[in-house]
């Protein structure tokens, strides 16, 4: 498993990051955009040390590009952007990599921060980079073309429901499965609305593709994300963190945000349907 969450962990770090950076076309993370590379690559590299002085100060230098990329956040929501519910996904979007970089710090140091566990830890890293930072993107990409009661429950459910999870790490189960409940209705959200993306049209295959499979890929993966969050607050019976690393975060990493982010790529750059297209921050179309 540790291999496995590793390689999913350097896709976050190393191509889903700087990739949605890229999609929300704000000038003022262009910097940060360009930089990354220089605080995911030690990040990265950190994963495949043991743990010790080496690992925990290589995960130092991602935390803090990730640490940067947060201030962003309030810098924004103190200058009244972002306020809207696309908005708040983009500042949840923001903010969650520096999640993901503290629990990678922790565990690199072989700290059990608050108490949880190295694997605990070691799951929040990638959990952070996907149902956090991917998931909110694209929620409030959708919601900015789909203007709509469903866009923006999907904008503001998914970051509700990522907050709730990670509370959940502190209340206890039955509060994380209260979080997985909120957010596995903010996702299928998305997904529902990325299936009617995906068949609008004039849309290219590829494009196509992309869309409804990332939609499908939703359906399976947080209804995994369901049964494992029930089974751990009921004790009922439900499936180990190796079979969730292996099915529902390879499938939300591979099916879910890099088949979204390739999608929207490709939307931003079709000029047939540059309309459809949006600025994340804004109503203007990129």
């Amino acid at each position: 498993m540790s291999a496995l969450v590793n390689a999913i962990v350097m896709l976050g770090m190393l191509v889903v990051v700087p990739a949605g950076l890229r999609l929300t076309e704000l000038r003022e993370l262009d910097r940060i955009r360009r930089l990354w590379p220089l605080f995911a690559a030690p990040g990265a590299v950190a994963l495949w040390l043991p743990r010790g002085t080496t690992a925990t100060v290589l995960a130092c230098c991602y935390a803090l590009g990730a640490v940067l990329l947060a201030l962003h956040a309030p810098r924004r929501a103190a200058r009244g952007q972002d306020l809207d519910p696309a908005g708040i996904a983009l500042l949840t979007a923001l903010v969650t990599p520096a999640v993901a970089a503290t629990a990678l710090v922790a565990e690199r140091a072989g700290h059990e921060l608050f108490g949880f566990d190295l694997g605990i830890l070691a799951l929040t890293v990638p959990h952070f980079h996907f149902a956090g930072f991917a998931a909110a993107l694209i929620a409030g990409l959708v919601c900015r073309v789909a203007d709509g009661p469903a866009g923006r429950f999907a904008a503001l459910s998914v970051p509700l429901g990522t907050l709730l999870v990670l509370a959940g790490y502190f209340v206890g189960d039955w509060a994380e499965l209260v979080g997985a409940v909120v957010l596995t209705a903010g996702m299928w959200t998305v997904g529902l609305l990325t299936r009617r993306l995906g068949h609008a049209d004039g849309r290219d295959r590829t494009t196509r593709l992309l869309l409804l499979t990332s939609a499908a890929v939703l359906v399976a993966t947080m209804l995994l994300a369901l049964s494992w969050a029930l089974g751990e607050a009921t004790g009922l019976p439900h499936p180990t963190l190796t079979w969730m690393a292996a099915t529902h975060g390879l499938g939300n990493a591979l099916g879910f945000a890099l088949c979204s982010l390739l999608a929207w790529r490709r939307i931003r750059t079709e000029d047939p349907l540059r309309t459809e297209a949006p600025h994340l921050t804004g109503g203007r179309t990129a």
